[in-house]
């Protein structure tokens, strides 16, 4: 029951079975206690308190109602099923308001009349108090959260203040990072463990008696690092020596120096 199907109705002219123009079905509009309009706007204007629900005629409406399907059938116009069951309701309903009531226990047809009133007046209310939830202020339209972040379109525009200067010394970066560039490593002089067990293996003869382990390296430094690789091939070597039972070893403390003397020196050489 709504404009739609009522504006389909008033524009059902077309052709009839025997080729003419079919007539022209005005849409519905009731009359009822001075009130004149389509269906739908009942409970509109029962809300503006221009009719009351409960002063409505049910029989004039089933009465316009019923007719206005009946030239809808009349002229072979397709109906919505929520028109045929309304219908079929008001039709049934319009019997028991005419004819006497039957003795049992189904509802009588003033019950049955004021039930669709007070169905219309709920739905009315309905979509009074619909009306009053959408007119409350809304949380992100009307009243804004703490901290709730702003929907602003920011726009950056970089603006770059340089010379020409820069300019070419930027390009001339960017080219040089684009040439291929040959990594070259400069060889490394280390000690190796082997060269200080044959040196070590060298000086067993000239051991008189404890040595300390740094008197054995080379007097050449040759830098820091290969001072260092020194003195750890040399430590190396001397527990290579050790565990092959040519040499033995004296440490006296913790962190104090290592001392070296041939294997089988006795006491008083």
């Amino acid at each position: 029951m709504t404009d739609d199907v009522a504006g389909q109705v008033g524009q059902g002219a077309g052709k009839g079975a025997d080729g003419g123009p079919d007539p022209v079905l005005e849409p519905l509009v009731l009359v009822l206690d001075g009130f004149e309009g389509p269906l739908d706007m009942l409970l509109a204007l029962a809300r503006e308190q221009k009719v009351d629900l409960t002063r409505i005629s049910i029989l004039q409406l089933a009465d316009q109602y019923l007719t206005f399907v009946a030239e809808a059938r009349r002229v072979r116009l397709e109906l919505a099923a929520d028109y045929l069951v309304m219908a079929a309701w008001l039709a049934y309903l319009k019997s028991r308001l005419l004819i006497p009531e039957p003795e049992g226990e189904e509802p009588s047809g003033e019950d049955m009349a004021a039930a669709l009133a007070f169905q219309l007046q709920r739905l009315e209310a309905m979509k009074a108090a619909a009306d009053r939830l959408m007119a409350r202020p809304r949380l992100g339209r009307d009243v804004f959260a703490r901290g709730a972040p702003e929907d602003i379109d920011i726009r950056r525009k970089s603006v770059f203040e340089v010379s020409l200067y820069d300019l070419l010394k930027a390009y001339g970066e960017h080219r040089k990072r684009q040439e291929t560039s040959v990594l070259h490593i400069a060889p490394v002089r280390l000690y190796s463990i082997e060269d200080a067990v044959q040196r070590l293996s060298e000086m067993l003869g000239r051991m008189p008696d404890w040595a300390t382990l740094s008197s054995f390296l080379p007097a050449d430094g040759g830098g820091e690092l290969l001072s260092r690789s020194s003195l750890a091939a040399h430590f190396v070597a001397t527990l290579e020596l050790a565990k092959a039972g040519r040499i033995e070893l004296r440490q006296d403390g913790a962190f104090a120096p290592l001392y070296v003397r041939r294997a089988g020196t006795r006491p008083d050489e």
